[in-house]
């Protein structure tokens, strides 16, 4: 056995323009991350949706505390996920709930 198995070497960080600081740097990396289903994130945005809310201004902060996110950034990532057949499939009963009040807001307008 050598000295260098069993240890792990940072990969060198990138830098550049073909890969930005933000939001957009992190969808890429979610994205490649896993298989094709749902990422840890898309499972984490929708087990915060499905939860009750006892105080105005609750959700918006789990949302920055717990995600990262800002609310803007978080009702986009929910919005596209209520189209993905994986997050009906995780949460059936949430996922159709949201896509009927959804529907409501738009036929509304």
């Amino acid at each position: 056995m050598g000295a260098d198995e069993g240890t792990a070497r940072p990969e060198p960080e990138r830098t550049g323009p073909e890969q930005p600081d933000g939001p957009e740097q992190q969808d890429r990396q979610d994205r490649q991350a896993g298989p094709v289903g749902l990422d840890a994130r898309d499972r984490a945005v929708l087990a915060l949706e499905a939860r009750s809310w006892r105080t105005a201004g609750a959700k918006e902060r789990a949302v920055r505390e717990e995600l990262g996110l800002s609310s803007t950034r978080y009702y986009q990532l929910l919005n596209g996920l209520l189209d993905r057949p994986e997050a009906l499939a995780h949460a059936p009963v949430l996922v159709n709930r949201l896509r009927r009040v959804r529907d409501a807001r738009r036929a509304a307008r």
